[in-house]
């Protein structure tokens, strides 16, 4: 059973939100991910919104770009906690207009968000947020942390070689 729902507004955002859905495979945690636009198909995007905890999701990250309501209005439609992955799309104002409508969301529908186009850290977050009940998932968010401090000290000892 899916944990983490991937959603986004359209196909062309698919090549950002792969991040999110790599990362997450990585951490063993099972997502299902669907296209579901707020402006093209806002009936969808209201079933899906106020159904996915009956479902056993436990997160939800909404990508979009434009004017990208969908991440607000799923969050306005579930109890969950929604992750918003603003997308610089072709229509966009360098990204901004997607950051700035995910971000300024209103007193009482919080929607935790990550840099344009930073569907991996969404997919980071949602593990952690996994990881509070789930011990082997924090287990391999711990041991994922622990692989980008090797990294580093990897390079600082290749630069002083």
């Amino acid at each position: 059973m899916a944990q983490v729902a991937i959603i986004m507004g359209s196909q062309s955002d698919m090549p950002i939100m792969q991040e999110a859905i790599d990362i997450l495979r990585g951490f063993d945690i099972e997502i299902e991910v669907d296209i579901v636009s707020a402006h093209r198909t806002p009936h969808k995007m209201m079933t899906y919104g106020a159904e996915a905890h009956k479902r056993g999701l436990k997160v939800i990250i909404a990508g979009a770009g434009g004017a990208a309501h969908l991440p607000g209005m799923i969050a306005s439609l579930t109890p969950l906690p929604v992750i918003g992955v603003p997308v610089k799309s072709s229509n966009s104002i360098d990204g901004w207009d997607s950051v700035l409508s995910i971000l300024q969301m209103p007193g009482g529908v919080p929607v935790a968000t990550v840099a344009l186009n930073g569907a991996k850290n969404a997919g980071i977050l949602a593990a952690q947020i996994i990881g509070c009940a789930d011990s082997c998932v924090l287990d391999k968010v711990v041991l994922y942390k622990k692989s980008l401090e090797q990294k580093v000290i990897q390079s600082s000892e290749n630069l002083k070689k």
